[in-house]
C-alpha cells in the first residue's frame, strides 16, 4: 500500500513537471509569435497589397477625384461601353503576349535541350549570348531594335513588337528550362534508347515531358514581362499599335482616370481566377 502511494505521488509529480514545461513551451511559442521576422513579414504584405486595396476602393468611387463621394459603377459602366480605345490597346497586349511568349517557349525550349544534350564548339557562346537580352538595360534593347529594324526597312507595327518581346522573353523560358534539365536523370533517356526509342520519340515522350513545369513557368513569365513592357515597345511600336502600357502612360498625362481603376481590378480578377485553375494543373505536372 506504501509503495502504490509513493508511486502515484511520483507520478503526479512526474504530470506536473510536464505540465509546466508545457505551459513554458506554449509562453514561448506566443513570446515568438510578435517577432521581429514575422512583424516585417506582415509590413511587406500591407506595403505591397495596400495600394492594390486603393485602387479597387477607388475604383467605385462616384467621382473622379481622390474625395470620396460615393459608391458608382459608372467606371465599369464606361469601361465596357466607352472605351473603344482602351479595349483595342487591351487586345493588343494580350496578342502580342500569348504569341510571342509562345514562340520564346518553343526557342527557348529546343535551346537549351540542345544546349544540355550536345558538345558543340559555340556552346558556351550561346549560352552566353542568350542572357544578353535579359542583363542589357531596356533602353538599349530598345534602341538596338529599333536600329534593327530601321536598317532591314521594316515598318513599325505589331510585328516588330512581337519580334521585339520574342527576342527579350527568350532568356527567361531559357533558363528555366536549363534549371529543370539540370536535375534530370539522363540515365532514363539511355533506358529509354535501350527500348528501342529513337531521337524523335525520347524527345516527345520522355525529355519534353519532364521538362513540362519549366516550360509551363517560362511561359508564363513571358506573359507577365510581355504585359508590363513599356520601354522596348515604346523604340518598336507604330501607328496603330498601342498597347496597354503605353495607352495608360499617354492617359497618365491628363491625370489617372478610374477607369483604368476598373480596367486594373477586372484584370487582378482574371489573374485570380486564372491562377486558380492553373494551380491543380501545374501541381499534375510538377508530380510527373
Amino acid at each position: 500500500m506504501i509503495k502504490n502511494v509513493v508511486h502515484n505521488i511520483i507520478t503526479s509529480l512526474r504530470l506536473g513537471q510536464n505540465q509546466g514545461e508545457a505551459a513554458r513551451h506554449a509562453r514561448r511559442a506566443y513570446r515568438k509569435r510578435f517577432s521581429f521576422s514575422q512583424t516585417v513579414f506582415i509590413a511587406t504584405l500591407v506595403f505591397l497589397f495596400l495600394p492594390l486595396l486603393v485602387l479597387i476602393l477607388y475604383s467605385f468611387n462616384a467621382s473622379k477625384g481622390m474625395n470620396w463621394t460615393g459608391f458608382s459603377f459608372i467606371w465599369y459602366e464606361r469601361l465596357f461601353f466607352e472605351s473603344r480605345g482602351l479595349w483595342r490597346a487591351f487586345w493588343n497586349s494580350i496578342l502580342i503576349a500569348f504569341s510571342s511568349a509562345a514562340t520564346a517557349t518553343v526557342m527557348g525550349t529546343f535551346g537549351a535541350i540542345g544546349v544540355a544534350w550536345y558538345r558543340f564548339r559555340l556552346r558556351n557562346y550561346v549560352q552566353a549570348i542568350s542572357f544578353l537580352p535579359m542583363i542589357l538595360p531596356e533602353i538599349i534593347v530598345g534602341v538596338s531594335l529599333a536600329l534593327f529594324f530601321a536598317g532591314i526597312k521594316l515598318r513599325l507595327g505589331l510585328l516588330t513588337i512581337f519580334i521585339a518581346h520574342t527576342t527579350f522573353n527568350l532568356p527567361f523560358v531559357f533558363l528555366m528550362v536549363t534549371a529543370r534539365l539540370d536535375e534530370f536523370d539522363f540515365a532514363i533517356i539511355e533506358a529509354a534508347r535501350d527500348l528501342g526509342a529513337n531521337e524523335r520519340q525520347t524527345l516527345g515522350r520522355v525529355t519534353i515531358p519532364v521538362c513540362m513545369p519549366g516550360i509551363i513557368s517560362g511561359f508564363l513569365t513571358a506573359v507577365t514581362i510581355s504585359l508590363e513592357d513599356f520601354v522596348i515597345t515604346s523604340f518598336v511600336s507604330g501607328p496603330g499599335s498601342t498597347t496597354l502600357p503605353m495607352f495608360i502612360f499617354s492617359a497618365i498625362r491628363i491625370g489617372v482616370s478610374p477607369v483604368i481603376n476598373a480596367l486594373s481590378v477586372v484584370m487582378i480578377l482574371g489573374t485570380v481566377f486564372l491562377t486558380y485553375l492553373l494551380r491543380n494543373f501545374l501541381k499534375y505536372i510538377a508530380a510527373k
